[in-house]
Protein backbone atom coordinates (compact mmCIF):
# COMPACT_ATOMS: atom_id res chain seq x y z
CA UNK A 1 0.00 0.00 0.00
CA UNK A 2 2.70 2.34 0.94
CA UNK A 3 3.47 2.31 -3.17
CA UNK A 4 0.66 4.24 -3.61
CA UNK A 5 1.33 7.24 -1.39
CA UNK A 6 4.15 10.15 -1.92
CA UNK A 7 6.94 9.46 0.98
CA UNK A 8 9.38 12.08 0.52
CA UNK A 9 7.01 14.76 1.47
CA UNK A 10 5.34 14.58 5.25
CA UNK A 11 1.42 15.79 5.12
CA UNK A 12 -0.53 17.86 7.79
CA UNK A 13 -2.70 15.52 8.61
CA UNK A 14 -0.05 12.50 9.19
CA UNK A 15 2.12 15.00 11.41
CA UNK A 16 -1.26 15.45 13.56
CA UNK A 17 -1.88 11.76 13.71
CA UNK A 18 1.85 11.46 14.99
CA UNK A 19 0.85 14.16 17.54
CA UNK A 20 -2.35 12.19 18.18
CA UNK A 21 -0.49 9.35 19.04
CA UNK A 22 -1.94 7.36 15.61
CA UNK A 23 0.10 4.71 13.81
CA UNK A 24 -0.94 5.86 10.25
CA UNK A 25 2.09 8.04 9.36
CA UNK A 26 5.47 7.79 7.88
CA UNK A 27 8.99 8.48 8.80
CA UNK A 28 9.29 11.55 7.02
CA UNK A 29 6.15 12.62 9.00
CA UNK A 30 7.51 11.61 12.43
CA UNK A 31 10.81 13.43 11.24
CA UNK A 32 9.08 16.55 10.89
CA UNK A 33 6.86 16.09 13.53
CA UNK A 34 9.72 15.67 15.86
CA UNK A 35 11.24 18.62 15.00
CA UNK A 36 8.37 20.47 15.59
CA UNK A 37 7.99 19.48 19.10
CA UNK A 38 11.19 20.35 19.61
CA UNK A 39 10.17 23.74 19.04
CA UNK A 40 7.05 23.16 20.73
CA UNK A 41 6.81 20.77 23.38
CA UNK A 42 3.17 21.35 24.19
CA UNK A 43 1.97 20.79 20.57
CA UNK A 44 0.68 17.02 21.67
CA UNK A 45 -1.61 19.11 24.25
CA UNK A 46 -3.07 21.30 21.88
CA UNK A 47 -3.85 18.60 19.41
CA UNK A 48 -5.57 16.71 22.41
CA UNK A 49 -7.22 19.92 23.27
CA UNK A 50 -8.70 20.26 19.61
CA UNK A 51 -10.19 17.02 19.43
CA UNK A 52 -11.96 17.53 22.79
CA UNK A 53 -13.15 20.86 21.60
CA UNK A 54 -14.24 19.08 17.90
CA UNK A 55 -16.54 16.40 20.68
CA UNK A 56 -18.09 19.03 22.17
CA UNK A 57 -19.25 21.47 19.45
CA UNK A 58 -20.36 18.40 17.49
CA UNK A 59 -22.40 17.33 20.17
CA UNK A 60 -23.60 21.19 20.91
CA UNK A 61 -24.85 21.51 17.41
CA UNK A 62 -26.54 18.50 17.38
CA UNK A 63 -28.61 18.81 19.94
CA UNK A 64 -29.39 22.31 18.89
CA UNK A 65 -31.01 20.39 15.84
CA UNK A 66 -28.50 20.21 12.61
CA UNK A 67 -28.56 16.91 11.10
CA UNK A 68 -26.01 17.90 8.41
CA UNK A 69 -22.15 17.98 9.06
CA UNK A 70 -19.31 19.69 6.47
CA UNK A 71 -16.06 18.85 7.78
CA UNK A 72 -13.09 19.93 5.75
CA UNK A 73 -9.70 19.10 6.75
CA UNK A 74 -11.56 15.96 8.52
CA UNK A 75 -7.67 14.47 8.85
CA UNK A 76 -7.17 10.26 9.79
CA UNK A 77 -9.48 9.07 11.58
CA UNK A 78 -9.93 8.67 15.46
CA UNK A 79 -12.24 7.30 17.75
CA UNK A 80 -14.65 9.13 18.57
CA UNK A 81 -15.01 11.13 14.96
CA UNK A 82 -17.52 13.22 14.26
CA UNK A 83 -20.42 11.17 12.82
CA UNK A 84 -19.70 8.86 15.95
CA UNK A 85 -20.56 11.91 18.29
CA UNK A 86 -23.46 13.34 16.01
CA UNK A 87 -25.42 10.25 15.56
CA UNK A 88 -25.31 9.47 19.70
CA UNK A 89 -27.69 12.21 19.45
CA UNK A 90 -29.09 11.85 15.92
CA UNK A 91 -28.61 8.63 14.01
CA UNK A 92 -29.89 10.28 10.89
CA UNK A 93 -27.28 12.44 11.03
CA UNK A 94 -25.54 12.94 7.50
CA UNK A 95 -21.75 13.90 7.21
CA UNK A 96 -19.58 14.86 4.47
CA UNK A 97 -15.56 14.74 5.58
CA UNK A 98 -13.16 16.71 2.73
CA UNK A 99 -9.25 16.44 3.12
CA UNK A 100 -6.81 16.09 0.74
CA UNK A 101 -4.38 13.14 1.92
CA UNK A 102 -4.60 10.00 -0.13
CA UNK A 103 -3.81 8.20 2.88
CA UNK A 104 -7.04 10.07 5.02
CA UNK A 105 -8.70 8.90 1.53
CA UNK A 106 -7.69 5.36 2.25
CA UNK A 107 -9.37 5.37 5.56
CA UNK A 108 -12.33 7.22 5.07
CA UNK A 109 -13.58 4.50 2.53
CA UNK A 110 -12.42 1.53 5.16
CA UNK A 111 -13.76 3.43 8.06
CA UNK A 112 -16.27 5.37 7.83
CA UNK A 113 -19.49 3.27 6.03
CA UNK A 114 -23.15 5.00 5.76
CA UNK A 115 -25.52 3.65 7.71
CA UNK A 116 -28.90 3.23 7.00
CA UNK A 117 -30.43 5.78 8.65
CA UNK A 118 -27.35 8.41 8.23
CA UNK A 119 -25.60 9.15 5.03
CA UNK A 120 -22.02 9.67 5.01
CA UNK A 121 -19.14 10.16 2.27
CA UNK A 122 -16.04 12.08 1.57
CA UNK A 123 -14.48 14.33 -1.04
CA UNK A 124 -10.95 14.76 -2.07
CA UNK A 125 -10.71 18.41 -2.22
CA UNK A 126 -8.75 21.67 -1.00
CA UNK A 127 -10.56 23.99 1.25
CA UNK A 128 -8.48 26.68 -1.03
CA UNK A 129 -10.20 26.02 -4.19
CA UNK A 130 -14.01 25.58 -2.31
CA UNK A 131 -15.23 24.87 -6.19
CA UNK A 132 -13.79 21.43 -4.95
CA UNK A 133 -15.88 20.62 -2.11
CA UNK A 134 -19.20 22.92 -3.13
CA UNK A 135 -19.55 21.60 -6.92
CA UNK A 136 -18.32 17.65 -5.67
CA UNK A 137 -21.69 15.23 -6.69
CA UNK A 138 -20.73 13.45 -3.53
CA UNK A 139 -21.73 16.68 -1.32
CA UNK A 140 -24.86 17.29 -3.10
CA UNK A 141 -25.71 13.97 -2.88
CA UNK A 142 -25.61 13.69 0.55
CA UNK A 143 -26.47 17.47 1.71
CA UNK A 144 -29.19 19.01 0.89
CA UNK A 145 -27.66 22.90 1.08
CA UNK A 146 -31.49 24.41 1.61
CA UNK A 147 -30.97 22.99 5.10
CA UNK A 148 -28.85 23.90 8.00
CA UNK A 149 -24.89 22.59 7.53
CA UNK A 150 -22.73 22.47 10.15
CA UNK A 151 -19.35 23.61 8.46
CA UNK A 152 -16.14 22.81 10.77
CA UNK A 153 -12.90 23.77 9.87
CA UNK A 154 -10.97 22.58 12.73
CA UNK A 155 -7.16 22.40 13.01
CA UNK A 156 -7.54 23.55 9.47
CA UNK A 157 -6.83 27.26 9.22
CA UNK A 158 -3.71 27.50 10.25
CA UNK A 159 -2.48 25.49 7.43
CA UNK A 160 -3.82 28.05 5.00
CA UNK A 161 -1.98 30.84 4.03
CA UNK A 162 -4.40 32.50 1.32
CA UNK A 163 -7.51 34.94 1.95
CA UNK A 164 -9.43 32.99 4.74
CA UNK A 165 -12.23 35.38 5.25
CA UNK A 166 -13.11 34.72 1.41
CA UNK A 167 -12.30 31.28 1.99
CA UNK A 168 -15.10 31.07 4.94
CA UNK A 169 -17.56 33.51 3.27
CA UNK A 170 -17.41 31.19 -0.29
CA UNK A 171 -18.74 28.28 1.76
CA UNK A 172 -21.07 29.97 4.15
CA UNK A 173 -22.76 31.84 1.14
CA UNK A 174 -23.99 28.29 -0.25
CA UNK A 175 -25.38 27.03 3.07
CA UNK A 176 -28.45 27.66 4.21
CA UNK A 177 -29.65 30.19 7.13
CA UNK A 178 -29.28 28.35 10.57
CA UNK A 179 -26.18 26.94 9.85
CA UNK A 180 -23.05 27.21 12.09
CA UNK A 181 -19.41 27.38 11.44
CA UNK A 182 -16.83 25.90 13.94
CA UNK A 183 -13.58 27.03 13.82
CA UNK A 184 -10.52 25.95 16.19
CA UNK A 185 -6.77 27.32 14.67
CA UNK A 186 -3.72 27.86 16.50
CA UNK A 187 -2.57 31.23 17.66
CA UNK A 188 0.80 32.51 19.09
CA UNK A 189 -0.78 35.16 21.35
CA UNK A 190 0.08 32.90 24.53
CA UNK A 191 3.43 31.56 23.64
CA UNK A 192 5.13 33.21 20.56
CA UNK A 193 8.39 32.27 20.53
CA UNK A 194 7.57 28.03 21.06
CA UNK A 195 4.78 29.06 18.54
CA UNK A 196 6.37 31.01 15.86
CA UNK A 197 9.99 28.41 16.08
CA UNK A 198 7.12 25.83 15.50
CA UNK A 199 5.83 27.52 12.34
CA UNK A 200 8.96 28.11 10.84
CA UNK A 201 9.64 24.20 11.02
CA UNK A 202 6.69 23.83 9.06
CA UNK A 203 7.54 26.20 6.38
CA UNK A 204 11.14 24.64 6.14
CA UNK A 205 9.80 21.09 5.53
CA UNK A 206 6.88 22.81 2.72
CA UNK A 207 3.86 22.47 4.85
CA UNK A 208 1.92 25.50 4.64
CA UNK A 209 1.12 27.50 8.21
CA UNK A 210 -0.17 30.92 9.20
CA UNK A 211 -0.87 31.58 12.83
CA UNK A 212 -3.01 34.17 13.77
CA UNK A 213 -4.19 36.81 16.33
CA UNK A 214 -7.18 36.86 18.50
CA UNK A 215 -8.47 40.04 16.17
CA UNK A 216 -7.81 37.87 12.72
CA UNK A 217 -9.81 34.98 14.19
CA UNK A 218 -12.43 37.76 15.37
CA UNK A 219 -12.49 38.72 12.47
CA UNK A 220 -13.77 35.44 10.75
CA UNK A 221 -16.91 35.50 12.24
CA UNK A 222 -18.29 39.02 11.23
CA UNK A 223 -21.81 39.01 10.34
CA UNK A 224 -22.67 35.98 12.21
CA UNK A 225 -23.91 35.06 15.55
CA UNK A 226 -21.44 34.18 18.56
CA UNK A 227 -22.49 31.20 20.02
CA UNK A 228 -21.57 32.18 23.87
CA UNK A 229 -18.57 32.44 25.46
CA UNK A 230 -17.58 33.55 22.06
CA UNK A 231 -13.77 33.31 20.89
CA UNK A 232 -11.78 31.53 23.37
CA UNK A 233 -9.43 28.61 23.97
CA UNK A 234 -10.61 25.28 23.31
CA UNK A 235 -10.23 24.12 26.64
CA UNK A 236 -12.81 27.15 27.83
CA UNK A 237 -15.71 26.28 25.44
CA UNK A 238 -18.35 25.06 27.31
CA UNK A 239 -16.66 23.24 29.70
CA UNK A 240 -17.87 23.51 32.99
CA UNK A 241 -15.69 25.47 34.85
CA UNK A 242 -12.58 26.47 33.07
CA UNK A 243 -11.87 28.62 35.82
CA UNK A 244 -8.95 25.47 36.56
CA UNK A 245 -7.27 26.00 33.91
CA UNK A 246 -4.84 28.50 34.05
CA UNK A 247 -2.76 31.10 31.94
CA UNK A 248 0.20 28.06 31.66
CA UNK A 249 -2.22 25.89 30.27
CA UNK A 250 -3.71 28.96 27.30
CA UNK A 251 -0.25 28.52 26.54
CA UNK A 252 0.33 25.01 26.48
CA UNK A 253 -2.97 24.68 23.80
CA UNK A 254 -2.62 28.13 21.98
CA UNK A 255 -5.54 28.19 19.89
CA UNK A 256 -8.46 29.94 19.52
CA UNK A 257 -11.58 28.45 18.69
CA UNK A 258 -15.61 29.88 18.05
CA UNK A 259 -18.90 28.25 17.37
CA UNK A 260 -21.08 30.92 15.04
CA UNK A 261 -24.68 31.02 13.41
CA UNK A 262 -25.72 31.97 10.19
CA UNK A 263 -28.48 34.72 10.78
Amino acid sequence: MDGDFPLEQPHTSRVYDYFLGGKDNYEVDRQAAEEILKAWPDIRTAARVNRQFMQRSTRFLAEAGIRQFLDIGTGIPTEPNLHQIAREVAPESRVVYVDNDPVVLAHARALMPSSASGAMTYIDGDVTVPSSVLLAPELTETLDLSEPVGLSMIALLHFVEDDVPQIISTFLDALAPGSHLVICTITADFAPEQVQAAQDVYRVRKLPAQVRTYDEVSRWFDGLELVEPGVVPPHRWRLGDAAEFGPSFDAKVSCWCGVARKP
